[in-house]
């Protein structure tokens, strides 16, 4: 971004954050599909290996269109936001193949056998089993308790002394349960504890976790930021430049998490419109809670721009809106949910969601199929539980077709 220029709003930075220069002076920054890159003389490839910048040496350890999608990720998440000399804050951001992948580098990086990690109830289910699965079978602990009930918290952080990272999933999938970033991360760093923060059904544009002093965010790219669905990626942002230059990402290059040219350039041309399309997906995802609340076949909602959701003054303190995601149960169950999805005629049946178009799923049978039911039940993901993702399209034709198949 400019120093000469600065700009005022998420839009520009989403367009203009990584610049528009390079070697052929392109106006958007190209596909370097290429897996390794040349060298004038001997002492130029030394200099590269031995430098911080590692964007032409070889992909699996950068490319320069890793690096505009980077560059706009990190400027998004740092947007109005300052360090602790009252300078605008710096963050380094790292693209990987996808959101698994990014948090394997994120726990990997920070963690070690005998280190327990702290977390909380309702995570996507891909979190919940690589904590479970993965980092359980390396000798990490895996702690979970509500850490809406800040009690707690501190109650886990005195009784386990091994802890060494919190992390926490706000809004949480799939029952947009919110956490207090502020008041969480106040307690875990009055012990010196690292704080992670998964911002994808959020966004930079609608939350910003760094402003409350977190060490890291991380986002599925799969899905708001990239916003149309069209290819996979995760990415980790970290406040400690000096930390993500080097241990995370030997961690990241060592995993072989990395992301691919063509992935990046999509994400970088999706950022473009995030404002635009947050805007939309809000404004929708508000009229159709509003619509389903008051319906007679539906149980409950869980949205957090309802009134009566618990976290719902919480999430109006730390969100700019309360996002575009919500579930929802029929009073049917499980059968008359089932009955709700198959007769659906514009609205997705897909997994996944932020995507530009409405994505309707079950995720006792799908997101979260690999949790133990009375896990899922415990989260309050029930078997009837249904998620929506609301996309950008007029709104009239979501709620007619949500009321044909509510009929």
């Amino acid at each position: 971004m400019s120093e000469k220029f600065p700009l005022s709003g998420m839009s520009s930075v989403a367009m203009h954050a990584c610049g528009h220069q390079n070697a052929e002076d392109a106006h958007l920054t190209p596909i370097f599909a290429t897996s390794t890159f040349t060298f004038d003389t001997a002492e130029d490839g030394m200099n590269r290996f031995a430098g911080t910048d590692k964007t032409r040496v070889y992909s699996r350890w950068g490319n320069p269109t890793f690096t505009a999608a980077e560059e706009t990720i990190a400027a998004l998440e740092a947007f109005g936001l300052k360090d602790a000399d009252g300078k605008p804050l710096q963050l380094k951001a790292l693209l990987h193949a996808s959101g698994q992948a990014a948090m394997t580098t994120l726990f990997l990086s920070n963690l070690k056998t005998g280190d327990a990690i702290l977390s909380h109830y309702s995570l996507y289910g891909g979190t919940q089993e690589l904590m479970t699965k993965v980092l359980a079978a390396t000798g990490i602990e895996v702690i979970i308790v509500d850490m809406r009930d800040l009690n707690k918290v501190t109650e886990a952080l005195q009784q386990h002394h091994h802890i060494k990272l919190v992390h926490i999933e706000t809004p949480a999938n799939p029952t947009i349960q919110c956490v207090d970033l502020d008041a969480v991360t106040k307690i875990a760093k009055a012990k010196g504890l690292i704080v992670s923060v998964d911002n994808t059904f959020a966004t930079p544009y609608l939350q910003q976790p760094f402003k409350y002093g977190v060490d890291f965010v991380f986002h599925s790219t799969t899905k708001f930021l990239n916003g149309h669905g069209t290819a996979i990626g995760g990415v980790l942002i970290g406040k400690d430049l000096e930390k993500m230059r080097t241990s995370v990402w030997k961690w990241h290059v060592l995993l072989g998490g990395n992301s691919n040219p063509f992935d990046a350039f999509l994400l970088a041309q999706g950022m473009k419109t995030l404002e635009l399309r947050m805007d939309r997906h809000c404004a929708n995802a508000q009229k159709v809670a509003e619509y389903l609340a008051q319906h007679p076949a539906i149980a409950h909602v869980n949205f957090t721009g309802l009134a009566n959701h618990p976290d719902h003054a919480l999430s109006a303190r730390q969100m700019r809106l309360p996002g575009a995601v919500m579930s929802y149960e029929l009073k049917g169950g499980l059968e008359a949910g089932k009955q709700f999805i198959n007769k659906l005629k514009m609205c997705v049946r897909a997994i996944s969601l932020g995507t530009v178009d409405t994505l309707v799923s079950h995720p006792a049978s799908m997101s979260h199929f690999g949790i133990p039911r009375e896990e899922r039940i415990k989260y309050g993901i029930t078997d009837g539980l249904i998620r929506m993702s609301v996309g950008i399209e007029n709104i009239e034709d979501i709620m007619n077709d949500l009321e044909q198949a509510l009929k």
